[in-house]
């Protein structure tokens, strides 16, 4: 019998598991686990690996080139260029797959979505800085979608100006969704673990502003 890669589709997760709003003030961010099951997540990790050029992971620190150990896929419409830590990435063509990804995730958030960052983390010593997606390019008043694949992780905001924090085991198949304001006012990050956790691939759906391709 051939495994329906998208069984799990909003409406189908139990949703007295959503975490309705993981932050106290100025901001929203819900937490939806078991969106896409285990065997679809399996199948889809696999088909992501295979079919998008993955690329180490390039940003200035420092006034320096750093090449990260992290691999990442920058995926979208046509002219949806993006930069971020001063490297600008041009999207890879989007792949049936994650064109039904999309579409999951744009009907739990309610809003269209033109482009897609992923992230593959090997390992949990592979981790992600404190920071904001707040790029220029970013459809500033869009919510993003981040979609998790594979080994949870400890995923943790702190408010910019105030002594506030959250975090979330963001596990195999859910969705976290990030609404307007939070990125004024909250930073994220993916910490590091010494725990054994399989590879994780992230896939965050964007809203890039037209005007700025």
């Amino acid at each position: 019998m051939q495994t329906n890669l998208f069984d799990s589709t909003p409406g189908g997760y139990d949703s007295s598991t959503v975490v309705a709003n993981l932050l106290p003030k100025d901001g929203s961010a819900t937490y939806i686990p078991n969106v896409f099951d285990s065997n679809s997540c399996s199948m889809l990790s696999a088909s992501l690996r295979a079919t998008l050029d993955w690329q180490q992971d390039q940003l200035f620190m420092f006034g320096k080139l750093i090449t990260t150990k992290r691999e990442v896929a920058w995926v979208g419409d046509a002219g949806c260029s993006y930069t971020y830590s001063g490297v600008k990435k041009f999207p890879q063509a989007w792949t049936p797959e994650l064109l039904r990804i999309k579409h999951t995730a744009e009907a739990l958030a309610h809003h269209t979505f033109n482009s897609c960052l992923l992230n593959l983390y090997h390992d949990g010593d592979q981790s992600m800085g404190w920071h904001s997606d707040d790029e220029i390019e970013l459809e500033q008043s869009a919510p993003i979608a981040s979609v998790s694949f594979g080994g949870g992780r400890k995923f943790s905001f702190k408010h910019k100006f105030e002594k506030l924090g959250a975090s979330v085991l963001l596990e195999n198949g859910s969705v976290l969704l990030m609404h307007a304001p939070t990125q004024n006012f909250w930073q994220h990050s993916l910490t590091k673990t010494k725990r054994i956790v399989p590879p994780r691939i992230n896939l965050t759906f964007r809203a890039i502003r037209q005007e700025q391709q």
